[in-house]
């Protein structure tokens, strides 16, 4: 595969605009619920029309595989919830982190949902992710806000890992712009009617500007972006392209939020950060 210039930076402003969503989630001064469902039916949306201008759009499945969707749709609103709830009670750069705990579920569950080996590497890259993890949270105290973030953002970690092996399936299937589509269709519905039984909500300015972009550039625009790299750039070095998420997350809440990541936080970053990569660069052979 030729891989060339356009689709770095498809990839790159992808990634970067996945890392901007952690911190619209602060900025947007909404319950994680209200934001997950403006992200997922703004998206939908979005996805659709996308989906049509090109012709793309294909009539919805009634199988098996769709009730594998729905499954899917549910671990995706359950997953942004977490997550922006992990960002929300902690910081930017400890919710992204946490989160990126999810290659530590990956390894053990993908021999169980496909039955491969566990191979050292992997464990290895595992262990090295749990050590930066415990470095974020070793000056912290039982109960402090650092410790609820993390917590939160690694169930975030292992509802995307879940999510993951699903997709791996459905993505065989079905284009991946298409189940972007339906799983964002179905998050906004799981939590529809909670947000509805829910007190009234009043929305501010930088509330709506917030969600407008969350759902637009952070999810759908994204999304395409990062499939349309694809087609020029391997999948290897895209995946390790992604392991920057929580880097450029950091960046741009220290630029747009003001939050300064502490030494602790620095330190175990740049371990889990520079071990993901390592593990997508031994899974790629060579990038």
């Amino acid at each position: 595969m030729r891989q060339d210039s356009s689709g770095l930076l498809q990839i790159h402003t992808a990634v970067l605009l996945f890392g901007l969503a952690g911190v619209l989630g602060k900025l947007v001064h909404q319950p994680p619920l209200v934001i997950v469902l403006a992200r997922t039916w703004i998206a939908f949306f979005c996805l659709g029309l996308l989906l049509a201008a090109t012709k793309k759009l294909t009539a919805l499945r009634t199988d098996g595989n769709f009730a594998l969707q729905a499954l899917a749709g549910l671990l995706l609103a359950l997953h942004w919830w977490t997550f922006f709830k992990a960002i929300q009670v902690s910081t930017v750069a400890i919710g992204l982190l946490a989160y990126c705990s999810f290659p530590v579920f990956t390894t053990f569950l993908e021999p169980l949902f496909f039955r491969e080996r566990f191979r050292l590497r992997d464990l290895i890259a595992a262990a090295g992710v749990s050590l930066g993890l415990l470095i974020i949270v070793w000056p912290c105290k039982w109960g402090d806000r650092a410790v609820a973030g993390m917590l939160w953002g690694v169930v975030s970690g292992f509802l995307f890992a879940l999510l993951s092996l699903l997709n791996r399936g459905l993505v065989a299937r079905d284009s991946a712009l298409q189940v972007a589509m339906l799983q964002n269709g179905v998050a906004g519905l799981v939590f529809t009617l909670p947000a509805l039984m829910g007190p009234p909500l009043s929305f501010s300015a930088v509330d709506i500007a917030g969600l407008i972009l969350l759902g637009v550039a952070c999810t759908a625009l994204a999304h395409a972006l990062f499939i349309a790299g694809l087609k020029t750039i391997r999948v290897q070095l895209a995946g390790v392209i992604a392991a920057l998420e929580p880097v450029y997350g950091t960046v741009l809440a220290l630029l747009l939020a003001g939050e300064v990541p502490g030494r602790w936080t620095v330190a175990g970053g740049v371990l889990i950060v520079g071990t993901t990569m390592a593990a997508m660069y031994w899974r790629a052979g060579k990038v």
